[in-house]
C-alpha cells in the first residue's frame, strides 16, 4: 500500500509540473494546452507503445510448439497470479534481460532475450517471468508509460519554452498568470531534471513491489534472487543495445554498464533487491562452478529447441 500511495503522490507532482510549465508558458490558456499535449501523448502511448518497443528490439513471438517449457512456466505463473495468459516474445540479443508490455492484462506481452534463456536455469527463468507477471498484475506497465510520457511532455514543453525565451517570446505576462522570460528560462532548466528524478523514483518503487509480488507467484524468492545476481554479473560483460527511453521497462537496467547512465538509474541497486528478497527466506548454499555450468547447459538446450 505504501508503494501505491507513493506512486500516486509522485504522479500528482508530475501533473503539477506540467500545469506549472503551462502557466509560465501562457497563463490559463497555457495550462490547458499543456494538459492537452500530455493527454494526447498518453493516449498514443496507451495504444501503441507496446508495438513500438517490440519492433524496436526486433522481438519475435514464440509459439507453444517452439518453446514448450517457457509456455509451461508462464501458464503456471498466470494461474498463480489470476491473470490471462500473455503473449511471449523472444528478443534476439545475447545480453540477458526481460520486460513486460501491453496496455492491460488482457493484452500483455512478456519478452525475454535469447541471452537470458542461455544462462538461466528453470528456477531462475521462472523468477524472472514471475517478476514480469507481477508488473502486469500491479498495472506497472500503464503507470510506467504514463510517467515516461508525462516526463516526455515536460521535456517538449521545456524545450519550446527555452526557444521562446531565446527568441524574445517571453511567455505570457505576469498579469496573465505567466512568469515572463526569466520564469521560462528557469523552468526550462529545472523542470526536465525534476521530471527525470520523479520518473526514476516511480520506477524504483515499482521494481521493489514487482520483486515481492513475483516471489509470491513463483512460490519462493530464491529463483529471482539468483537470477538478479546473475543478471548483475552478466550485464557488465554483455552490455545491451538499448534505447534509454525504454530502460525503465527491463528487469535490470540495460544501461548499467555505462557509468554516466548508471548515475541516473531507473532501477534500485541489485544488492538491495536481492537482500530484500532473501530477507524472507534463507539464502541457498553457494552454487559450485560445475553446477552453474550444468544449469547453463540445460538452459542452452532449451534455447536450441526454441530456435529449431
Amino acid at each position: 500500500m505504501g508503494n501505491q500511495i507513493r506512486t500516486t503522490i509522485l504522479l500528482a507532482v508530475m501533473t503539477a509540473l506540467i500545469l506549472w510549465i503551462g502557466q509560465l508558458f501562457g497563463g490559463r490558456q497555457g495550462m490547458i494546452i499543456a494538459l492537452l499535449l500530455a493527454a494526447g501523448m498518453n493516449f498514443f502511448s496507451y495504444w501503441y507503445s507496446d508495438k513500438i518497443v517490440l519492433k524496436m528490439y526486433r522481438a519475435q513471438e514464440a509459439s507453444p510448439q517452439q518453446a514448450p517449457e517457457l509456455f509451461e512456466m508462464v501458464q503456471m505463473l498466470s494461474r498463480n497470479a489470476g491473470l490471462p495468459m500473455p503473449k511471449i516474445f523472444i528478443i534476439p540479443q545475447e545480453a540477458p534481460n526481460a520486460f513486460a508490455t501491453g496496455r492491460n492484462p488482457e493484452h500483455a506481452v512478456v519478452a525475454v532475450t535469447r541471452g537470458l534463456l542461455n544462462i538461466m536455469d528453470r528456477d531462475e527463468v521462472t523468477g524472472v517471468l514471475a517478476h514480469e507477471m507481477a508488473h502486469v498484475k500491479n498495472r506497472d506497465i500503464l503507470i510506467g508509460s504514463i510517467a515516461a510520457t508525462m516526463a516526455g511532455a515536460i521535456m517538449v514543453l521545456a524545450t519550446m519554452a527555452r526557444w521562446t525565451a531565446i527568441f524574445g517570446g517571453g511567455g505570457s505576462s505576469d498579469d496573465e498568470g505567466g512568469g515572463g522570460a526569466i520564469g521560462l528560462i528557469a523552468m526550462s532548466l529545472l523542470a526536465p531534471f525534476a521530471a527525470m528524478i520523479i520518473q526514476m523514483a516511480i520506477s524504483r518503487s515499482r521494481e521493489y513491489l514487482a520483486d515481492s509480488t513475483g516471489a509470491g507467484f513463483a512460490g519462493t524468492p530464491e529463483g529471482l534472487a539468483r537470477a538478479l545476481d546473475k543478471l548483475g554479473r552478466y550485464s557488465k560483460r554483455l552490455p545491451m543495445h538499448a534505447n534509454p527511453s525504454t530502460a525503465h521497462m527491463f528487469i535490470v537496467n540495460p544501461l548499467s554498464g555505462r557509468s554516466l547512465m548508471s548515475l541516473f538509474s531507473t532501477h534500485p541497486p541489485l544488492e538491495d533487491r536481492i537482500a530484500r528478497l532473501r530477507g524472507n527466506s534463507k539464502p541457498s548454499s553457494p552454487v559450485s562452478k560445475s553446477a552453474e555450468d550444468s544449469r547453463e547447459a540445460r538452459a542452452r538446450a532449451m534455447w536450441d529447441r526454441l530456435s529449431e
